[in-house]
């Protein structure tokens, strides 16, 4: 199979094929992910939360996402991967926006990066683009504006708000973004926004008239407690699994019966023999 890219994703755009991706952390998740033919990897700094227990994404650094990306990196070989850029990563300056971008590519092997915000960041989109790295907008619910949202709110329900987003993906595409994510928005804007736009739109929150479809694994694979988002399908449970294993390990350890004699190694003959005439045992 060929390394995907985004031209993968602007042909399927193109032909109306839906596009996958999902967000992995590490090389383990996304070499399984990559084996089944996921067609993009979102290395999202929502590892803020699912792998590093903070209550959001404002946290995240540069070094945690360098470190993530990299692994998902050497996992995945086939898959088109994206990595978040985290909070004040971009926002400071252009030049900043662009040597953080850089180290994505560079340290982290990502494909391109993404990064949140409409008008406000077009700006750094431009310049990004210029060092020649493929930059994937993010409108809409932009999950590091949390506090200035006040909560994870649906964006996009008044006429206002739905003209900023549908502007907002508009001058994202103009400023050379190379696709969008769209995130809590009404459907009926995703759609108008995916037809009026010649690059890729995935949906998270956002109905499925979008390009393609992102999801947060643990989300998906049911690994999270709490709160679960509407938008959110239970592919599998993990969960249960995982905690059905632990509970027969510890289960069988506790008894002796693991390890059993086909897990455990032995001396060739004779060997004992050779310890007891050596006064070793």
């Amino acid at each position: 199979m060929m390394k995907k890219t985004i031209a993968t994703l602007l042909a399927k755009k193109q032909s109306g094929e839906k596009i996958t991706m999902l967000t992995a952390y590490d090389y383990t998740t996304a070499k399984i992910m990559d084996e089944c033919g996921v067609d993009s990897i979102l290395v999202g700094d929502s590892l803020g939360m699912v792998m590093l227990g903070y209550e959001n994404t404002l946290p995240v650094t540069m070094e945690d996402m360098v470190r993530h990306t990299a692994a998902v990196a050497r996992g995945a070989k086939d898959a088109w991967i994206v990595a978040d850029m985290p909070f004040m990563s971009y926002q400071t300056s252009v030049q900043d926006a662009v040597y953080n971008a850089g180290r994505l590519i560079k340290e982290g092997g990502a494909q391109a990066v993404k990064l949140e915000g409409g008008a406000e960041v077009c700006e750094q989109i431009r310049a990004i683009v210029n060092a020649a790295i493929p930059t994937v907008a993010h409108v809409g619910l932009t999950p590091q504006s949390v506090n200035a949202f006040g909560g994870y709110k649906v964006q996009g329900k008044t006429l206002a708000e739905a003209k900023r987003i549908l502007l907002d993906a508009m001058k994202v595409q103009e400023a050379g973004a190379c696709a969008v994510v769209l995130e809590g928005i009404p459907a009926q804007l995703a759609n108008v926004i995916t037809q009026g736009l010649t690059i890729p739109t995935i949906g998270i929150g956002a109905g499925n008239g979008c390009d393609g479809q992102v999801l947060v694994y643990q989300d998906m694979m049911g690994l999270n407690d709490g709160h679960v988002p509407k938008f959110v399908k239970q592919f599998a449970d993990l969960k249960t699994a995982m905690k059905q294993g632990i509970e027969a390990y510890i289960q069988e350890t506790q008894e002796g019966t693991f390890p059993a004699e086909e897990q455990t190694y032995r001396f060739p003959d004779g060997v004992i023999d050779m310890l007891k005439m050596e006064g070793l045992l």
